[in-house]
């Protein structure tokens, strides 16, 4: 359980950085980049839920799963690892149009 809780911790952590370095590389207009950190961010977001998914399996087959500080803990980390990715897409999103606006603007 311990192993477990620890990959939620440390995947989350990770996908909350990677939103957080692809906002700072769109701000740069290397959209490409942002665009991979986000990709990355979501397959450890994916994996978190394959991790989740298998705790809650467990305990629906009966088997007792202890709720700790440490198991709240990664749930407060894979919250905010879901609301960062969901700003950050949104943010990039924002920061591209902007872009395109600009470039639209000087062809005139």
């Amino acid at each position: 359980m311990q192993e477990i809780i620890m990959k939620i911790i440390m995947n989350a952590g990770d996908a909350k950085s990677d939103c957080i370095q692809a906002i700072q590389y769109a701000r740069k207009k290397d959209f490409k980049t942002a665009g991979e950190l986000m990709n990355q961010a979501d397959s450890k977001i994916l994996q978190i839920h394959c991790l989740q998914n298998e705790l809650m399996q467990r305990e629906c087959r009966g088997e007792k799963i202890e709720l700790s500080i440490l198991m709240v803990h990664a749930q407060d980390h894979l919250t905010n690892a879901i609301v960062t990715f969901d700003l950050a897409s949104e943010f990039i999103a924002y920061i591209e149009e902007v872009e395109n606006e600009k470039k639209a603007d000087i062809h005139y």
